[in-house]
């Protein structure tokens, strides 16, 4: 499960093959994540080709656009997230630039109409019970956020994340 306002499954990002927009490229390449049960949540960024939503598709990734928030809620996105996920072991890989710059704005990739702190936090908080085995915060970048906001939600989510390691069934 990847929370980001952008795709990461671009093959080069101005022509580096291993950048922070390539990871799930390299990692759909190294077969290390199932493509029935993978999702990005909160995309909203720019596309770099015209086969950019083509690709994600093949390598067998489903979004959740920013915009759905507002017209389905929280409850369905998280039910979308559960239903996707089901039993499998779940990694889940949060970039701050999923959050709107108005609520992380230290990172160095900010796209306006992101996620509320509030929504990131109620969708983590539904996903307690699944296989949660792994995660990271990334893209934190303190010296872009003179209020300490950016680092503020990170802190949060993580901690966030601890619950859900502690609630995990397994």
């Amino acid at each position: 499960m990847h929370f980001d306002a952008h795709l990461d499954t671009w093959d080069t990002y101005f022509g580096a093959p291993y950048t922070h927009g390539t990871p799930f490229r390299r990692a759909r390449e190294e077969n290390l994540f199932l493509d029935n049960a993978s999702m990005h949540v909160g995309i909203r960024g720019p596309l770099y080709s015209r086969e950019d939503l083509k690709n994600d598709a093949d390598f067998g990734f489903k979004i959740i656009h920013c915009d759905e928030f507002q017209s389905e809620g929280i409850d369905k996105i998280v039910k979308r997230i559960r239903d996707r996920v089901g039993n499998n072991p779940l990694y889940l890989s949060i970039d701050i630039d999923v959050l709107d710059p108005s609520h992380a704005p230290g990172t160095g990739t900010p796209e306006i109409g992101g996620m509320t702190t509030r929504e990131m936090l109620n969708v983590l908080r539904g996903l307690a019970g699944l296989n949660l085995i792994s995660a990271d915060v990334v893209e934190v970048s303190p010296a872009y956020d003179h209020a300490e906001l950016t680092s503020l939600a990170a802190a949060t989510i993580v901690y966030e994340l601890t619950n859900l390691f502690a609630k995990n069934p397994a």
